[in-house]
């Protein structure tokens, strides 16, 4: 959670011309945080990760709230999230391999480009081709399926 913090401390200046966070980025963080909140069911974890970051979106939309805070947040929320379940509940090393592939290299190379230039640069949007929703489908359900058989 204090890496939550940080991250979203550290970027408050994105929030353009609002004073403070709206709903749809107060659900963002907790997807983020998902894997720090005490309970919850693992195997439903990754159908919550995708209701929140569906239902943030559309909060952001309908209320007018998108920002660019909004929008790396997000991105900071998938990495943190999924590598996270991928690295917890995922044995194989191919998919722990993709999943550092899809999150954590773009983020690492957005953030390491910001700092570079001081500002940040506009991320790579694939228009028919997106890997890391693909892959959140996939794990999530595979959580579930090993959830539903009792394996794990």
């Amino acid at each position: 959670m204090a890496t939550s913090w940080a991250l979203t401390a550290s970027h408050l200046g994105l929030l353009e011309h609002r004073r403070r966070l709206a709903a749809a980025d107060v659900l963002t963080l907790l997807r983020a945080d998902l894997p720090a909140l005490p309970g919850g069911d693992r195997h439903l974890s990754g159908v919550v990760a995708i209701a929140l970051d569906h239902a943030d979106g559309r909060l952001a939309r309908r209320h007018g709230t998108a920002s660019p805070f909004g929008d790396y947040a997000d991105t900071f929320a998938d990495a943190a999230f999924w590598t996270w379940h991928a690295w917890r509940h995922e044995t194989g090393r191919t998919t722990r391999a993709v999943a550092v592939a899809v999150w954590v290299l773009p983020v690492v190379a957005v953030s390491t480009t910001a700092l570079y230039r001081g500002r940040m640069p506009e991320r790579p949007r694939p228009a028919l081709l997106r890997p890391a929703a693909a892959m959140q489908i996939a794990l999530a359900a595979r959580s579930l399926l090993h959830g539903a058989s009792g394996s794990r």
